[in-house]
């Protein structure tokens, strides 16, 4: 890759993470502007600082003092705040987009002499930033100075004059590779001038630190702490008290015996009846042999009493509950004279045969009570180890959300893949705002618009890349961003890719149905 080529590259990255800044900045102020006003009064007591929460308090008293409203002035005060500072930030994200979609439009314009050889890809690249740089600079220092975009210098606002690169031809004998250099090192100057004066500029207008933010919980968190520790400090040794020592050892054991309650002896319970049901694998074929072998043996009394008791012969396939039926139709018939039957009839003998019945229910009942049994004792088992379980997935359910936190549209799960989703219908709609404002003829409106899309696209890309490379997307989709973000390719044209973008790959749709 040309030298050219990885200088460009470096220019659209810093100007995009500058644009990232500014965005990040941007939608903290949009979720103010949009609050409630219960949020803007929280927001101007305690999220701008210690230093803003006693002016809030000193104005509020005034505020009252004087039979003022302060719920007024509150809201009227966060209102100006975020406008200002909503201003601030879309005028320079519009510069900043406007250059980048005019280094887009320039290279593509001289695409031929930045793939030549590396000094004539020099002289182009040269040439090309004379012409974008001082378009910036103009831009930037105007909207700096002007009254009406609510910048704000300061002493140590440095002013932007960026470095002119020399446009030697290479034929020329004035060309050398010392210049080349030097010429490469004013370009990263120019850079570092840009950096310095984005960064001079949005001090005061960017989105606030965690730390300022959350000063209040902070500070009550570090007050907590301070009086935990001076309380742990004084029942501790070092004070001379036992009771530190004791708690630890009371905790020990408790941490021991939840262990051993709920954790090692289920496992164990578990594991002994897993085992125990395997060995007496061979003991409950037995029962259930001995069962089998009882009512075999009614059975063959019941088609022996059948046969010697009644005219007709059983089949020997009959079930015993046909052959039940006709030694209860006799000892019905036989129960009717007891005594003289008991000891001349079949009395007795039907008798035998519900005693052999009785044992093989009994035997069957207990076979089933067995298992009954078992069954419970592993449930049991389980329902001790719930506790612990249900501590483990707590502790990977924190796990997990540590691990994704603030990934953004690059992680995984349902969220990501909506913001991903949200990023492909903002590239949309930065499309055809620029589409409008090319057919209303607002060239400096469109070149923002259109830089803004660059913007959207990179988001997207690189929240993407991962997952459509593990779809085996990649390749056909990296060729369709790359056609959106072509200047010379029509409007009409880049939102039927955009059908396809939101239809026809699996790591853009917003569920995975």
């Amino acid at each position: 890759m040309p030298k050219a080529f990885a200088i460009l590259e470096d220019i659209v990255q810093h100007t995009l993470s500058d644009l990232h800044s500014i965005q990040k900045s941007l939608l903290y102020w949009k979720s103010k502007a949009e609050g409630t006003n219960s949020h803007k009064m929280y927001f101007m007591m305690f999220e701008r600082g210690p230093r803003a929460f006693l002016e809030a308090t000193c104005q509020t008293l005034t505020r009252l003092r004087s039979n003022g409203s302060p719920s007024e002035y509150l809201l009227g005060s966060a209102s100006d705040i975020v406008s200002v500072k909503l201003a601030v930030l879309t005028n320079m994200q519009h510069r900043l987009a406007a250059f980048l979609a005019e280094v887009y439009s320039e290279v593509d314009k001289c695409r031929e002499g930045l793939t030549e050889s590396s000094d004539k890809s020099l002289h182009t690249l040269f040439l090309i930033l004379n012409t974008v740089f001082p378009k910036l600079e103009v831009s930037l220092t105007n909207a700096s100075e002007g009254q009406t975009l609510s910048f704000t210098h300061d002493e140590n606002s440095s002013q932007l004059i960026f470095e002119r690169l020399p446009e030697v031809d290479v034929e020329s004998p004035q060309w050398s590779e010392a210049l080349a250099t030097d010429a490469i090192s004013l370009i990263y100057q120019n850079l570092q001038k840009l950096d310095s004066f984005i960064s001079s500029q949005l001090s005061s207008h960017k989105k606030p630190r965690n730390m300022t933010i959350y000063w209040l919980p902070y500070t009550c968190g570090a007050i907590g702490l301070s009086a935990c520790s001076l309380w742990l400090l004084r029942h501790s040794s070092l004070m001379g008290s036992s009771d530190m020592d004791n708690w630890i050892q009371d905790a020990k054991e408790s941490v021991a015996g939840f262990w051993d309650e709920h954790v090692e002896r289920p496992i164990i319970s578990i594991r002994d009846e897993l085992f125990e049901t395997f060995k007496r694998t061979d003991k409950r074929v037995m029962e259930r042999e001995e069962v089998q072998l009882t009512e075999e043996s009614l059975h063959r009394m019941l088609i022996t009493f059948c046969e010697q008791t009644s005219k007709e012969k059983p089949a020997q396939d009959a079930s015993l509950q046909e052959l039940l039926e006709i030694v209860m139709k006799r000892y019905e018939k036989e129960s009717m004279h007891p005594i003289q039957n008991l000891f001349s009839g079949e009395l007795a003998r039907a008798m035998l045969i519900q005693v052999q019945k009785l044992k093989l229910d009994l035997q069957e009942a207990m076979l089933e009570l067995d298992q009954i049994l078992k069954a419970n004792e592993i449930n049991f088992a389980i329902l001790a180890a719930l506790p612990a379980f249900g501590l483990l997935l707590l502790l990977l359910f924190l796990v997990r959300a540590w691990a994704m936190h603030d990934q953004g549209a690059e992680g995984r799960g349902r969220i990501a893949r909506h913001q991903r989703w949200q990023l492909l219908i903002e590239v949309e709609r930065r499309l055809k705002e620029f589409k409008k404002c090319m057919i209303n003829e607002m060239d400096e409106e469109a070149s923002c618009k259109f830089g803004l899309t660059l913007y959207t696209l990179d988001r997207l890309y690189k929240a993407v890349e991962v997952h459509a490379k593990e779809t085996g997307e990649w390749s056909s989709l990296r060729d369709d961003m790359f056609n959106l973000a072509k200047p010379n390719v029509g409007v009409a044209d880049k939102l039927d890719v955009l059908k396809g973008l939101k239809w026809n790959y699996a790591c853009l749709r917003p569920s995975l149905s």
